[in-house]
């Protein structure tokens, strides 16, 4: 019995030791070639990207409203000559889950990570909408 106790705890040590000495080798992931081997580039948007919740119109308002809403967006934008500037993208659930209308998020350069959600009624808030993304033009 002694020995069945020592050779179980001589296995538990080299168990241990190698999942020590595999936790303390970095990561091939975690590398500063592959880091400096990714390309960025600054997109065409600059000035914001706008994001409309698909799934929040889903339960409340009609499956289109919120694409009726990315749309109208979109057009107006196009018609404005905003188009290249910011970029209308349908996104799935935020998380907010509103009661009522459609969760819109603006995320611009200069909102260092800071960008409020709007629940927006999609027919009535458009225009209003409109008016805050413009306010965001860089």
């Amino acid at each position: 019995m002694k020995k069945l106790l020592q050779r179980i705890k001589a296995l538990l040590k080299r168990i241990l030791k190698r999942s020590a000495s595999n936790f303390q080798q970095p990561s091939p992931l975690i590398n500063s070639q592959l880091e400096t081997s990714i390309p960025t580039l600054s997109p065409r948007w600059e000035s914001g990207l706008v994001l409309v919740c698909s799934q929040c119109a889903n339960e409340q308002l009609g499956s289109t409203a919120s694409e009726d809403l990315e749309n109208w967006l979109k057009s107006r934008l196009k018609f404005e000559g905003l188009w290249g500037e910011f970029r209308v993208v349908s996104t799935s659930c935020l998380g907010i889950c509103p009661k009522s209308g459609i969760t819109v998020v603006i995320v611009s350069n200069g909102s260092h990570g800071n960008s409020p959600c709007l629940i927006v009624n999609p027919r009535r808030d458009r225009q209003l909408l409109y008016s805050y993304i413009k306010q965001n033009q860089g």
